[in-house]
């Protein structure tokens, strides 16, 4: 499968705020779809902090970065929305929209504090709302006996296989889904768990959502 066919994002919507030298920052963050959904994100939010000092924004929308946006708010140039966008990047986020307020606390940071502190607002709000790998992968169907379904069951748990769905009727009824490079692997090991006696349908191709269970977005 290629590569760009998988990304990673925020599990979801929010926000996190660190104060720094008595400024408080607080960084709202949103999964983007389009530069549309990215321009109302940002409107929302600066109008939600409309009494801040600077509401400062990052944006990158499609699989490879296909739109980007930045913007300081009249912070000085370059200490804002590059740092927020590059630790977008960094961690390897898609389809992001971040918002980091300023409430200036009466300290000069400084041009070095201040892109550490807009950074750091960005990446302290990704690890609080988590991230996720978005994976496309084909639907594979097919039915097992009964008396076969808790071998089945244990095989595809044991691989980490997705398990959308399972109907009880004369059969068990199984939905899995499987990135194509696992397809005849799985198939082929199914098949001879069961002596041959299965058949597999193809269903929809759709993206799953998979969690990233730590921080080291770099090796996803």
């Amino acid at each position: 499968m290629s590569e760009k066919e998988n990304f990673l994002t925020i599990k979801e919507n929010g926000s996190g705020e660190l104060i720094i030298k008595k400024s408080i920052f607080i960084a709202s963050i949103a999964r983007t779809n389009s530069v549309e959904e990215a321009n109302a994100f940002i409107q929302e939010i600066s109008k939600k902090y409309r009494d801040a000092t600077h509401n400062t924004f990052a944006y990158t929308i499609g699989l490879n970065d296909d739109q980007v946006k930045e913007c300081d708010n009249g912070e000085p140039s370059g200490t804002a929305g590059i740092p927020e966008l590059k630790a977008l990047q960094l961690m390897k986020l898609k389809n992001v929209t971040v918002v980091v307020t300023r409430y200036f606390g009466g300290i000069k940071l400084g041009a070095g504090g201040l892109i550490r502190a807009y950074s750091n607002s960005v990446t302290n709000a990704v690890e609080k709302v988590g991230v996720i790998k978005r994976v496309l992968q084909q639907e594979l169907l097919f039915s097992v006996p009964y008396n076969r379904f808790d071998e089945v069951d244990h095989y595809l748990k044991t691989n980490d296989v997705f398990i959308a769905d399972t109907e009880y009727g004369v059969d068990v009824k199984i939905h899995i889904f499987l990135d194509d490079d696992d397809q005849e692997k799985t198939k082929t090991d199914l098949t001879n768990l069961l002596s041959g006696q299965i058949e597999f349908t193809k269903g929809q191709k759709r993206y799953n959502e998979i969690p990233v269970k730590d921080n080291n977005f770099h090796e996803q």
